[in-house]
């Protein structure tokens, strides 16, 4: 694969950037990206373009990051196409106008509805550890919802980064959607232009970046960033299954994956047999070691690598598996460390690599606390246990996403919604949510003129008229609760269920059948009163 030739990564001049962002508005008002036709046909070029050039992605993202063949396609080649062709075989369908639910009978006379328009110009900055999924991914969402897209890959992926701009360059319409390559100055440059929304996947720190230069124009943003992610492994867990699946979660990219779990809560009467099943994870997949495998990928650059390697040595926990580095090969082994203070560095800081820290708890209380305490709102949560103790985990804790006696399960679901919340980021993407992601639902009402007799009463003079009472006819809802917030019933429901909550305290059932008599009689009572009442 060494011979095979790839584009060279070329940084777009800054210079360029806002007559490329000018000649994307004006395209977009001409109206060109509206039909579905066209959208659809965009996608289907990029499909195949991307298929014609699948040997030189994979090649891109093992120059980069050493990742295997498997990943490459599986993760990030073949993702994009199913996406891709799930969006088209979707797209008219999620376009047409939606009839609003719940509208009183009167207001349906102006045919309210809900409009499906696209944004306008979007910018797309894509991440690195997944360079194609993570850039062509949303991207694809937003050629679904009819914008112009300017796309700015990761520079810190430059084959990845260059093999997409020659796929878009040789298969989208160039009026319509374009690449940018650079680093911070060509992102810097493109946050001052105006866009109609902003989608970035990446840190924190750049987030916040981000959302500031957007807060200028008030510009829409997507956040997909990634958090200290909490698994939990309960007493009642099955110890080889939770090994298994955790240790492939955090394995994959070696680790560089925004929603793996960053630490292992683990009862303590369990941790014992978490470590030995880890062991023997770990040499059923790596059998020769990591080092030598060809799935097994390597941190990005030299500064993530360092800066991984600093935790490992801050830590005052105890490495059990693991803990070989090889800076000249950016190659971290996958490293169990046992901890037993809840501030130690490889807890309280992300890794973003193929650290796994374990911290015995006394219970699952604690676990929540500890959780809870580092990260309030993860993108996501891994619960190992029981249908209780997991229901529990769920409620105790906050997440963009959860996955049940499995790790990232829910973040690989292709057409599954994904997305942070609070910290772990917002918005979200995937399937009909990347349409949704790049759609303003715009509602939309039409008055026939014969209605101008039925629409008098908004009209003013109000004063000393009945037009309130006429008005409020039209659509004003009266409680269904009374002051105190309970629900209100009628009388006979009253009594009904008064003697079945009597029944349910422990009461005798003559008490149930003593109250349905009691209501039985009353209604008898009541009909005997009014003759006319059939």
């Amino acid at each position: 694969m060494e011979s095979m030739k790839l584009p060279v990564f070329k940084t777009t001049p800054v210079d360029d950037i806002p007559t490329i962002v000018s000649r994307l508005r004006n395209t977009f008002y001409s109206q060109k990206t509206r039909p579905a036709e066209f959208r659809i046909k965009q996608l289907r070029k990029l499909y195949w373009a991307i298929d014609d050039h699948k040997e030189e992605l994979v090649e891109a993202c093992r120059r980069d990051m050493n990742k295997g063949y498997f990943e490459a396609m599986a993760g990030e080649v073949n993702w994009v196409q199913n996406d891709i062709v799930f969006q088209t075989q979707n797209l008219e369908k999620w376009m047409k106008d939606e009839k609003p639910a719940d509208i009183a009978l009167t207001n349906r006379l102006v045919s309210p509805r809900i409009r499906k328009d696209p944004l306008g110009v979007v910018l797309v900055i894509g991440a690195f550890n997944f360079p194609v999924n993570l850039s062509f991914g949303p991207m694809v969402g937003a050629i679904s919802a009819g914008n112009t897209v300017l796309l700015k890959p990761s520079e810190s992926s430059p084959n990845s980064a260059a093999v997409m701009q020659k796929i878009m360059e040789e298969s989208l319409d160039p009026d319509c959607y374009a690449c940018v390559q650079g680093a911070i100055p060509e992102t810097s440059a493109l946050l001052e232009q105006k866009w109609d929304k902003i989608f970035f996947t990446g840190s924190s720190r750049t987030a916040r970046i981000i959302a500031q230069a957007a807060a200028k124009n008030l510009t829409p943003i997507a956040l997909e960033l990634g958090g200290k992610n909490p698994a939990f492994v309960t007493k009642k867990a099955d110890a080889r299954l939770a090994a298994r699946r955790l240790l492939w979660a955090k394995t994959m990219n070696a680790g560089q994956l925004c929603i793996s779990q960053n630490y292992i809560l683990v009862d303590k009467d369990v941790a014992p047999s978490l470590i030995e099943e880890l062991k023997v994870a770990m040499k059923e997949f790596f059998p020769d070691g990591a080092k030598k495998s060809k799935d097994f990928s390597r941190i990005i650059n030299t500064a993530a690598f360092n800066r991984i390697k600093r935790m490992v040595d801050n830590t005052s926990g105890k490495i059990v598996i693991g803990g070989t580095m090889d800076a000249e090969e950016l190659f971290i082994e996958p490293t169990v460390v046992l901890v037993d203070d809840p501030k130690d560095s490889l807890i309280v800081e992300e890794s973003f690599g193929p650290l796994i820290p374990i911290l015995p708890v006394d219970n699952l209380d604690q676990a929540l606390q500890i959780a809870n305490e580092t990260h309030a709102t993860p993108l996501g949560v891994y619960a190992f246990g029981s249908k209780e103790e997991t229901k529990k985990i769920l409620d105790g804790t906050r997440s963009g996403g959860a996955s049940i006696n499995d790790g990232i399960f829910h973040g690989i679901i292709p057409n599954l919604a994904f997305g942070g919340v609070g910290d772990s980021g917002t918005g979200a993407y995937r399937g009909k949510a990347s349409f949704d992601c790049f759609t303003h639902q715009r509602s939309i009402t039409t008055t026939p003129g014969w209605m101008e007799k039925l629409l008098a009463v908004r009209y003013p003079p109000f004063y000393g008229t009945d037009k309130l009472k006429q008005f409020n006819k039209m659509g004003f809802l009266t409680p269904d609760f009374d002051r105190n917030g309970d629900k209100k019933v009628g009388w006979l429901w009253w009594l009904l269920t008064l003697g079945t909550a009597s029944a349910s305290k422990g009461a005798s059932r003559a008490a149930l059948v003593a109250g349905l008599y009691v209501a039985i009689t009353m209604l008898m009572q009541r009909r005997a009163l009014r003759p006319g009442l059939a």
